[in-house]
């Protein structure tokens, strides 16, 4: 877990206009990330033709001793994941447009953040049902084969844009066909059996406790799972495991799009909904079409810190690549500009902030010392800092005024009215919980400033409810040197989240923000 003082609770450069939806009460709620939606497309009813493919590398053999359901269990606890389709070539399309060359560097591009593991996504219909061809069996073992090559292992997810829950003899085939030459291959490690399950489906429940003990007897040493999506959450998994007595999972997948400021909240959540059996975040993401790329980096730095506090070993951030506007195949999703947003690279190959992050959480680094961005100088778009009520005045970003570095933050003539004060907020990464203690403290300065300008802090609980707040006092009106303003607070009991806000109210003149720092005990 990150040190207390968290760099300043890790700021990013506050944007000019920052303008983000706010929430209520004196201190903002948080901003609630947008979850990619995961609508499944209609399948075609028949199996594409296959791309021309050069012959695949022969099945490497397995290794002396075997691998058991526990030695697989236990990888899968700490797998340094990464969800992976090439950025021209999403979903279904990785496989029926497979290029060896490319998915051989962007594996290596894996590597270098530190993953371990990557996730292999496989479609029926695709793939040729209920007979996978030699063609598409042979690009998978070419997957296999370029992953291990890199020093990664890989986790299949079977059956995705497929709901023929009817043909149980069908599926085992499928099944039996693609997992048969890794069951005792140690490059795989386990088997998502259907990707978001929605347990509420009759005809898939019905499916599903008859395909899981088929796969069990395919390839009993295969930990097994199902994931949910990220708007059935814990609910969602405690259903899956009610259905699921008989023949109980042996992990569950949690995919995670909620509001990451309370992030320990929602994976204890979803813990306590399947305990004891272990937990893991196979999709964890923000897009950068509706949100910064500096929004995008702090989620996940706050996703990844909260899993630590929470035991869990495994989180996978969805995705490596953003995609181009023909790389998703025909269906619901193609149809989601967000869906095309959530890479750590942009599609040229160049890194997004998120991606120092993410190499930072898989190799045991330090975090960015500007992820928060304290100072104010990093570019707008990597900005993890908020607006809260722009119509009262908006924070922008000048060179004007600093007391470090060029740029800091400033506010001019703004208004007040009963649901608060103007501000721009960002919220720490380490995790929030009841009876910390927690100290934030700015540098600013005025120009004929009037009303109030203070740094304060505000907590939310694990239903976004305010559950109250304390202010520093306010900077003298009038004109005045740089002054350090200070405000301690202690979490109350359920806190979940906390924000940090630089406000300025009932101010005709300017004032400006600089140098944050955070901490807590």
């Amino acid at each position: 877990m990150i040190a207390s003082s968290l760099l300043l609770g890790l700021a990013v450069p506050a944007t000019p206009a920052l303008a983000k939806t706010a929430a209520k009460p004196t201190a903002a709620k948080p901003v609630t990330a947008a979850k990619p939606a995961k609508a499944t497309p209609t399948p075609a009813k028949t199996t594409p033709t296959p791309a021309k493919t050069t012959a695949a590398p022969k099945l490497a053999a397995a290794a002396e001793t075997a691998p058991t359901l526990a030695t697989r269990l236990a990888a899968v606890k700490v797998a340094k994941t990464l969800n992976y389709y090439p950025d021209t070539a999403g979903w279904s399309k990785m496989w029926s447009d497979f290029n060896a060359t490319q998915i051989n560097a962007d594996l290596a591009k894996a590597q270098a953040l530190g993953a371990t593991n990557v996730r292999a996504i496989l479609f029926p219909t695709t793939m040729g049902y209920p007979t996978p061809t030699a063609t598409y069996m042979d690009r998978l073992s070419q997957f296999v084969t370029m992953a291990a090559a890199h020093n990664m292992t890989v986790k299949f997810t079977l059956f995705d844009w497929w709901d023929g829950y009817s043909d149980v003899t069908g599926s085992t085939t499928w099944a039996r066909t693609v997992l048969t030459p890794y069951k005792d291959d140690k490059r795989v490690i386990s088997v998502e059996v259907k990707n978001e399950f929605d347990a509420t489906d009759a005809a898939g429940v019905t499916w599903a406790k008859k395909i899981v003990p088929a796969i069990r007897s395919i390839a009993p040493t295969m930990p097994l799972a199902f994931s949910v999506d990220g708007t059935a959450g814990a609910t969602g998994m405690a259903k899956i495991k009610s259905v699921m007595t008989a023949t109980p999972l042996d992990f569950y997948d949690f995919h995670f799009y909620g509001n990451s400021e309370r992030a320990l909240a929602n994976i204890r959540k979803a813990q306590a909904a399947v305990a004891p059996t272990p937990v893991v975040i196979g999709e964890v993401g923000l897009n950068t079409l509706q949100y910064t790329e500096g929004e995008q980096a702090a989620f996940l730095a706050r996703v990844f810190e909260a899993a630590k506090v929470a035991g869990v070993g495994s989180v996978a951030p969805w995705t490596l690549y953003d995609f181009t506007g023909t790389a998703i195949p025909s269906s619901q999703v193609a149809k989601l500009p967000a869906q095309y947003n959530y890479g750590l690279y942009h599609t040229d190959g160049s890194a997004k902030p998120a991606a120092a992050v993410v190499k930072a959480e898989f190799t045991g680094a330090a975090l960015p010392a500007d992820l928060l961005d304290p100072s104010f100088e990093l570019t707008a778009d990597a900005s993890p800092w908020t607006a809260y009520l722009p119509d009262l005045g908006v924070g922008v970003r000048t060179t004007s005024s600093a007391h470090s570095g060029k740029w800091s933050v400033s506010f001019t003539k703004t208004g007040k009215d009963p649901s608060g004060a103007p501000s721009i907020r960002v919220s720490p990464v380490a995790p929030v919980q009841a009876a910390q203690k927690w100290h934030a403290e700015v540098w600013v300065r005025g120009n004929g400033a009037t009303g109030g300008n203070q740094i304060a802090l505000s907590w939310f609980d694990a239903n976004d409810k305010w559950l109250g707040g304390v202010s520093s006092a306010s900077l003298p009106v009038g004109a005045t040197t740089w002054t350090k303003l200070s405000v301690d607070g202690i979490a109350p009991a359920g806190s979940a989240s906390l924000q940090i806000h630089l406000k300025s109210g009932d101010n005709s003149g300017t004032v400006w923000f600089d140098d944050v720092s955070i901490s807590n005990s």
